[in-house]
């Protein structure tokens, strides 16, 4: 399954009007997957911004077009790292690194998508993007041919990338064999919910004790707490000012209901994104 499908799947079941998740998942791998509804859909970027954790495992001795098992093997290897070799590796692949995103993604080669391109038969040429990876480190290595991992990450990083990366690193070709996400930002799997129980509660009309407010995805930026009629004029677009010391991006609130995603400069109080709640 896709995420797009996914994401139909939860929006049929809440009769929603618009709907969107933050962060595509490989139809490969499973996990979490945060989907908002309606007014949600607005902070969508804002959850995309957090972290995301990964366990996942790499399998040595190939590498695959799409730099997971789903592709065709492009290149092959005898050598097999022992797992000295893939801790010692991993110093080289934490925090800021560069990175080619895999032919294989969602991203835009002169307006087409690259996996478009690359199914097309073409090779999208795709620039290295500086990503941020926060701890990387091996967990396992359950026979010679398999390596299992977690990652926490910032936005951007490919895990596909990373294992094509340190395959090549190591001598010994290597492509993800099995992924799943654990978190993205403060979404983890213990608040996840799968799909076959999602449709079972819709039979039962428990549909509404599932949604977390909007403000579930903001609790890494700060709230700003604004009057009655300052949230009128930002939700008609206009600026406010405040005496307030806090540079970039806040939510204002009032009577503790969100209002807007803003920005601050010098005390001026610009609205990017207006919640009609």
């Amino acid at each position: 399954m896709t995420s797009t499908q996914a994401v139909a799947k939860v929006r049929r079941a809440f009769d929603a009007a618009k709907a969107g998740h933050a962060g595509t998942l490989d139809p490969l791998a499973s996990g979490v997957l945060p989907i908002a509804m309606g007014e949600a859909t607005k902070v969508v970027s804002a959850a995309m911004d957090g972290a995301k954790a990964y366990r996942f495992t790499i399998r040595w001795g190939e590498e695959r077009d799409t730099d997971d098992a789903e592709g065709q093997v492009i290149g092959q290897s005898d050598s097999r790292p022992a797992a000295a070799r893939i801790e010692a590796a991993l110093a080289q692949f934490t925090g800021e690194i560069e990175q080619v995103p895999p032919a294989y993604s969602a991203i835009k080669v002169d307006g087409a998508r690259a996996y478009d391109l690359a199914r097309s038969g073409e090779t999208p040429k795709l620039a290295a993007r500086l990503i941020r990876i926060d701890e990387l480190a091996l967990i396992d290595c359950p026979d010679p041919d398999h390596a299992v991992l977690e990652m926490i990450c910032g936005k951007g990083a490919y895990v596909r990338g990373l294992a094509r990366d340190l395959g090549r690193h190591l001598g010994c070709l290597g492509h993800v064999s099995e992924l799943r996400r654990a978190r993205v930002g403060h979404f983890d799997e213990a608040m996840a919910i799968s799909l076959d129980k999602l449709e079972d509660m819709g039979h039962k009309g428990a549909l509404d004790d599932l949604l977390l407010p909007v403000e579930a995805a903001l609790a890494d930026i700060p709230a700003l707490a604004v009057t009655g009629p300052e949230a009128e004029r930002l939700r008609f677009g206009q600026a406010i000012r405040v005496p307030h010391s806090v540079e970039g991006t806040v939510y204002a609130t009032t009577d503790g209901r969100p209002v807007a995603l803003a920005k601050i400069h010098a005390g001026e109080v610009k609205p990017v994104r207006v919640f009609n709640l």
